[in-house]
């Protein structure tokens, strides 16, 4: 029904564009510290995943994923990037004006972080923009209280670790997944400082070893319809 911007050829965006369909922007980091047991990329395969679902399911035009943005509480771990705020930001908002340009008359932003909501939702601020943060969405939250175990959590946890399963399991090393589920506060996350309130040597909040292929299925459910109920509003 939809389908992927970098795999079409030029003449063959703009009927689709002045047919209507939503353009899609996905963010997701490409170089995120996710424990030992997954890989940098998580944000990044999962929000590729997400969009070509999206793309099989509604009449939409997937751009590529924006793969670098503001990340901060993880640069302590090597190979975590996070441009500042204010950058990233400007990055989005010049993508979604470059978007109106192109013929877009709606514009989508799928994310799948949670530092960056601020600044999706600045650049979202258009009423020809949506924004949904598929961690923070109605559907997934309450699959996230159906079905998970851990007592608390957040970031390459239960529930992350499971998307990942279910999306590529090839990826995930359950055999080093880790438990952390001490209290993790805002800010900078340290690797080695036992003495600081964002302590986790692992570099995760919660208990992935609790992760499964079936959890990361009705997960991933949940996040395609609350996109779908986006675009359907």
């Amino acid at each position: 029904m939809g389908a992927r911007v970098a795999e079409l050829s030029w003449p063959a965006v703009r009927p689709r564009l002045e047919a209507g369909a939503t353009a899609v922007l996905p963010i997701g980091a490409a170089s995120k510290e996710h424990g030992p047991h997954l890989p940098m990329a998580t944000d990044y395969l999962t929000a590729e995943a997400l969009g070509a679902r999206l793309a099989a399911e509604a009449d939409v035009l997937v751009w590529p994923t924006v793969g670098y943005g503001y990340y901060p509480a993880f640069t302590a771990y090597p190979g975590s990037t996070s441009l500042p705020e204010p950058v990233f930001r400007a990055t989005l908002e010049a993508l979604v004006e470059d978007l109106r340009r192109a013929g877009a008359s709606r514009t989508l932003l799928l994310n799948t972080g949670i530092s960056t909501i601020r600044a999706v939702d600045a650049a979202g601020a258009g009423p020809d923009v949506t924004a949904v943060h598929v961690y923070r969405g109605a559907r997934y939250l309450e699959a996230v209280g159906a079905i998970t175990e851990q007592p608390r959590g957040g970031h390459a946890d239960e529930s992350e670790t499971s998307v990942m399963l279910h999306l590529h399991p090839a990826l995930v090393a359950m055999d080093r997944a880790p438990t952390w589920t001490s209290p993790v506060a805002p800010g900078r996350w340290s690797p080695d400082d036992p003495s600081s309130a964002n302590y986790s040597p692992p570099g995760i909040f919660g208990d992935a070893t609790l992760a499964t292929a079936a959890k990361g299925a009705r997960l991933v459910d949940a996040m395609i319809a609350d996109l779908l109920d986006a675009l359907a509003a």
